[in-house]
């Protein structure tokens, strides 16, 4: 009945089996398997992060710091791109495909007949291997909104809202501030919260006051200055100075950077950091898919900007470069996302688009996108595959030119399985 031990695939398309129609929110499910395996109750210190966009810069940057401190940290982030293992995370390396498997095995040996989205399963089935391996601290990324996801069953030492934007409207609310509050409730009483939002809802900042959680903000208690090879995070009077630029690219991973930083330093009593740990585990923070960059003549950068926020960062990162050549678009999203928003944002910026569809029931058709650039009068070709956009875009650019490819997990995941450099 269940897949044979070490069969990882097995496993996941399992889960995904019984999870085809969606993402259900909700605590009290996943709050009694937990109890059953123990996992209740304050295990290690736990960093939680949510956001619209940069959460999983902001738990690289935390783990990065973490481990050059010397800390074990356990890190679970989603989605992935390449392999699941990418989602857990110990002492700066992938859990094996055994150890997973072990997890998933232990987590539904517990569940008995409770069901369980394929998220919160993985959820457990980290914590457990956290618990397990022994580590010092956890950083969690939120999958979904903050308040009713999985990875807010446990009570964070201090929670980070990196961003608020409009995504997932159909489970979150269609405002900001409605969005705001469900990110919020990630936050604890009488403990540190950091907002990296520098025009944050008011929902954010409100609940925050009624529950009692000590509230830093961006632009407020958290303060970033920018020279041209270093700069400076002050959190309050505590200075930073002299920091490297963070090697993920874009003026927002500062910001994203700075609520780490901000995170650590009201640990400090807890979990001591020093700044040359800082230092270091910002020069050493990568996370594939933001900004990267993987070639050049033509510049080749990956990004999984999904929403209309994330390519207005995105925009703002082309826009920064050096003003040669041309820039092409290869380009797929969900069917469930604002692709009007995110053409919108990123039309003044490219000259040509390659268009493709996604594969499964939330993928966007190629034609159906290729009608909404059409209707902006914009330059674009569909093809079938989001590989094959790749591949005649990598043979149409000049080697001055500039190829982004964006719009989903899934558009970079599938170009990058197809990459050789």
């Amino acid at each position: 009945m269940s897949p044979v031990p070490g069969e990882l695939n097995g496993w996941l398309e399992l889960l995904e089996a019984r999870n085809r129609t969606a993402i259900v929110l909700g605590l009290d499910r996943v709050r009694v398997v937990a109890a059953r395996l123990a996992l209740l109750g304050p295990l290690f210190p736990t960093i939680t992060v949510a956001g619209t966009n940069g959460k999983g810069s902001v738990c690289a940057y935390l783990e990065g710091i973490l481990d050059a401190a010397g800390y074990r940290v356990g890190c679970y982030t989603s989605p992935h791109l390449l392999r699941y293992n990418e989602r857990v995370r110990i002492a700066a390396s992938e859990a094996s495909d055994a150890d997973l498997c072990r997890a998933f095995r232990a987590v539904e040996t517990a569940r008995g007949d409770i069901p369980l989205t394929y998220f919160e399963q993985g959820t457990l089935a980290a914590m457990w291997l956290f618990q397990d391996g022994g580590i010092d601290v956890a950083v969690l990324e939120v999958g979904l909104g903050g308040r009713l996801d999985a990875v807010n069953l446990w009570d964070a030492d201090v929670a980070v809202v990196s961003s608020v934007d409009l995504d997932h409207q159909a489970y979150l609310g269609d405002t900001r501030e409605a969005i705001g509050f469900e990110k919020a409730g990630i936050f604890r009483p009488g403990r540190p919260a950091i907002c990296g939002d520098s025009e944050p809802p008011a929902s954010v900042i409100e609940h925050a006051d009624r529950i009692g959680a000590d509230l830093l903000c961006l632009g407020g208690q958290i303060r970033i200055e920018t020279a041209e090879v270093s700069w400076i995070c002050r959190v309050r009077d505590a200075v930073f100075p002299a920091l490297p630029r963070p090697t993920m690219h874009g003026v927002h991973q500062f910001s994203n950077a700075a609520c780490a930083i901000a995170a650590l330093h009201v640990l400090r009593q807890r979990l001591p950091v020093t700044t040359q740990a800082v230092r270091a585990g910002l020069v050493l923070a990568r996370l594939p898919g933001r900004f990267q960059v993987v070639g050049q003549a033509p510049l080749r950068i990956f990004d999984v900007a999904h929403n209309p926020h994330a390519a207005r960062a995105l925009a703002a990162n082309l826009a920064a470069l050096p003003p040669v050549g041309k820039i092409h678009a290869v380009f797929a999203m969900l069917s469930d996302k604002d692709a009007d928003g995110v053409i919108a944002s990123l039309a003044p910026h490219i000259d040509f688009w390659h268009v493709a569809g996604l594969a499964g029931p939330r993928g966007l058709a190629g034609a159906a996108l290729g009608s909404r650039l059409a209707a902006r009068s914009l330059v674009c070709q569909v093809y079938d595959d989001v590989v094959t956009a790749w591949a005649v875009a990598c043979r149409q650019a000049e080697p001055a030119d500039t190829i982004a490819v964006f719009g989903s997990f899934h558009t970079v995941a599938e170009v990058m399985a197809s990459f050789a450099p």
